[in-house]
């Protein structure tokens, strides 16, 4: 089920999603269906998985979602090709300050970044965290401990977005944001036939910030993995004013 498509105009709307580099599941590079279902949510602050840049102009696939989302971008490229680079990356409606990318990499592990910065919303400041966390267990929990570590970095709501590739519902990285970031999304979103596993996640501090959460069964025609889109209140009345939804 698609939640509704118009943000509360007192909410943030973020999202992640990977996208597959941008071929749908009928084989053809479509960027642009990938494009429309993320403006069609119109996400504030979106982080992206597997940009595929390396079979394209150099860095199209990277500028062209910057340009088409939102204008202030950090780009996190993890392997590089004779015509570009592969990675993920994070857009934001507001400019982005203090960017910085974190190498994660695990020794003899596919390269890893995580990306973190602060939004400049209406709102106040919002720190975000987005990665793209490895396949292997060993691999996995190192990255989400480091993860973890850089969430404690600062007293002001943060979010972490990302594809986690966590199989297991308490695994790893649960357990290295408990106490850290204590709300989460829980919207299952691989693989798209038939979604078993929330391997794409949005963790939240504080707790009351996550207003609602659901994901978009539409997208099973752009990539392999369902969305993320969540709706946060930066500065809400309190705890007990705050009603939290969840649509799968």
């Amino acid at each position: 089920m698609t939640a509704d498509a118009t943000p509360d105009a007192s909410a943030i709307r973020v999202m992640t999603w990977n996208i597959h580099g941008g071929v749908c599941t009928a084989g053809r590079h479509d960027l642009a269906r990938a494009i429309a279902l993320i403006r069609r949510h119109g996400p504030d602050i979106v982080a992206i998985q597997e940009v595929e840049g390396r079979t394209r102009p150099p860095s199209l696939p990277f500028t062209a979602l910057r340009d088409e989302l939102g204008g202030h971008a950090v780009e996190a490229p993890t392997l590089r090709g004779a015509e570009g680079c592969y990675g993920h990356m994070l857009i934001s409606r507001w400019p982005l300050e203090d960017e910085a990318l974190h190498d994660i990499t695990v020794p003899g592990r596919e390269p890893r970044r995580a990306i973190t910065a602060r939004a400049a919303t209406p709102k106040g400041p919002l720190r975000v965290i987005a990665a793209h966390l490895g396949l292997g267990l060993r691999e996995r929990r190192q990255q989400a401990l480091r993860l973890a570590a850089l969430a404690r970095q600062g007293a002001e709501p943060t979010i972490a977005l990302g594809d986690f590739n966590d199989w297991e519902p308490h695994g790893p990285v649960d357990r290295a944001f408990l106490g850290v970031l204590p709300s989460r999304t829980r919207a299952r979103t691989f693989p798209v036939g038939r979604p078993l596993f929330a391997l794409d996640r949005i963790y939240v501090r504080p707790r009351a910030v996550l207003l609602r959460s659901w994901t978009d069964k539409a997208a099973r025609e752009a990539s392999d993995h369902l969305p993320v889109i969540a709706d946060l209140a930066l500065a809400p009345e309190g705890e007990g004013a705050v009603t939290r939804l969840e649509v799968a």
